[in-house]
């Protein structure tokens, strides 16, 4: 299927960011935004069968997060089950895994690590690495990061490298620096140059509400599934997608919801696919109104001006660090909310702060799904 600019572009503002003053918003995506599962999953899928169609024997696939996560899951799974799949992270990873870190350096939280030992090990498997993001504007991180790589990787140098986005924007200087580090670059839609700078200071915003101190208790209920293994450190990606394909049977055979409910499936930050993958099972089960979109630490500002993308938002607490904020945006009034997180620990306290927005906005029936990384 191809897809137009206008169906998967919006611009929005950052709210206090001095490094960059917009944000680019895909309303398919489900990360800012609520889409259905299965129309975000059928729009990276699209990525994928271009990227199987140009490096069909690729067989590691290294995901950007926090935005990203989810299209490389999906991008790895359409080169092959087996498809080794490791995400960048923002989050410690456990003591003894031995990672390289890089700055992204336009983002509001810009330190980023990749494990490697799992990476490393598959570079013999493949001919071919394939590195994704949701927007490639200046391949500055990507740059940054093979740069590194090679350093430290020294099998990668004989490798085809490709950067696959949903978005590509690089001038002819940035595909041509691209170029010079062996990078050649898959993309769903090319943008033309724009001004978005301009586009996004034309709005008036303000900042999210602040839900992280809930005024009371939010009653709430847990379905726990143990351990599972992390993209973080790298996972057969055929084998992930089946383990959150079942989680989302379980669900499924626990509730006993309306068909026509309405129904938001909620990732937490990095946490994406996971959710996107109960969601999807939830739609193949009959359920007709199913949302799936996820927290962010990227703080945008709000505005009900006409034409703009963010029209509600509300800070919370982390799953992931009690001490750090993140957002939530353009949540409405749903039946019933599933909340599905791969934290560490409890994190009662962040489940309690995203309910009280959740209840803010009309949603009293909330379900955590947890998952803890092995």
């Amino acid at each position: 299927m191809n897809y137009t600019a206008d169906e998967v572009l919006r611009v929005a503002k950052r709210h206090r960011n001095a490094k960059r003053g917009y944000l680019l918003v895909n309303p398919l995506q489900g990360k800012h935004i609520p889409a259905a599962p299965s129309r975000a999953l059928a729009m990276m899928k699209a990525l994928g069968e271009k990227v199987a169609a140009s490096c069909p024997s690729a067989r590691l696939v290294i995901g950007f997060a926090e935005t990203a996560t989810a299209i490389g899951a999906v991008v790895a799974k359409s080169l092959a089950d087996a498809c080794l799949y490791v995400q960048t992270t923002r989050e410690e990873l456990p003591s003894g895994v031995r990672t390289i870190e890089f700055l992204e350096e336009h983002s509001h939280a810009p330190e980023q690590r990749l494990a490697v030992d799992a990476l490393e090990a598959q570079l013999a498997e493949t001919d071919t690495v394939v590195f994704v993001d949701d927007e490639i504007s200046t391949g500055r991180t990507l740059s940054n990061i093979i740069a590194q790589m090679k350093e430290k990787l020294p099998a990668l140098r004989e490798k085809k490298l490709v950067a696959a986005s949903i978005l590509n924007r690089l001038t002819t200087a940035d595909r041509e620096r691209l170029l010079a580090c062996g990078v050649e670059c898959v993309a769903l839609v090319e943008l033309a140059p724009g001004d978005y700078e301009t586009r996004a200071a034309a709005f008036q915003t303000r900042g999210a509400a602040d839900c992280r101190e809930p005024s009371r208790r939010y009653p709430y209920r847990t379905l726990a599934l143990g351990e599972h293994a992390t993209p973080r450190t790298g996972v057969a990606i055929g084998d992930y997608m089946l383990l959150w394909q079942g989680a989302g049977l379980i669900l499924a055979e626990r509730i006993a919801w309306a068909k026509h409910e309405s129904i938001l499936v909620l990732g937490t930050e990095e946490c994406m696919m996971p959710g996107l993958m109960v969601g999807k099972v939830l739609e193949t089960k009959g359920w007709e109104n199913v949302f799936f979109h996820a927290t962010t630490r990227s703080p945008i500002g709000i505005s009900d001006e006409e034409g703009y993308p963010i029209e509600a938002g509300w800070q919370v607490q982390s799953f992931y660090d009690a001490a750090r904020a993140t957002y939530i945006y353009n949540l409405r009034p749903y039946h019933h909310a599933v909340i599905v997180s791969d934290t560490a620990h409890e994190a009662h306290e962040a489940v309690e702060s995203i309910a009280r927005a959740l209840r803010e906005s009309g949603c009293t029936d909330i379900v955590c799904l947890m998952s803890r990384d092995e």
